[in-house]
């Protein structure tokens, strides 16, 4: 049973700016070590983080609470599996939230075009 949906895009370029102006600051509160460390390497970096933030509002908005109850940004990460398929990864913390609300699986797309990243997240439970 499909318990959220949640969807967001992020302007690639608006992101860019903010890297610029507020550079590693900015990505050690957003992202993971891991998540910075595979984007810096990348030639189109801001279209990667701002996938990935993306991801986090998607998946907050598809649990209907946005950041409240002790969850943040750090706590969601976006992780690949061994064919490269993103997926969310948390805390215990997020963990914890999501047993609780009887969430058993969360699918996540991203995806890039022109000067949009946008990310999709389903949550579903038994």
């Amino acid at each position: 049973m499909i318990i959220g949906i949640g969807i967001d895009a992020v302007s690639i370029t608006r992101f860019d700016k903010l890297i610029e102006l507020r550079g590693e600051r900015l990505l050690r509160k957003l992202f993971s070590e891991s998540e910075i460390e595979e984007g810096i390497k990348r030639d189109k970096h801001a279209s990667f983080f701002a996938a990935r933030f993306a991801a986090r509002e998607a998946f907050v908005k598809a649990l209907g609470t946005g950041f409240r109850q002790g969850v943040s940004l750090r706590d969601i990460g976006v992780i690949k599996d061994d064919l490269g398929k993103p997926e969310l990864s948390f805390t215990k913390r997020v963990q914890d939230a999501l047993r609780a609300k009887g969430i058993t699986k969360c699918h996540l797309s991203i995806t890039h075009d022109g000067d949009s990243a946008q990310a999709i997240v389903i949550l579903e439970g038994a």
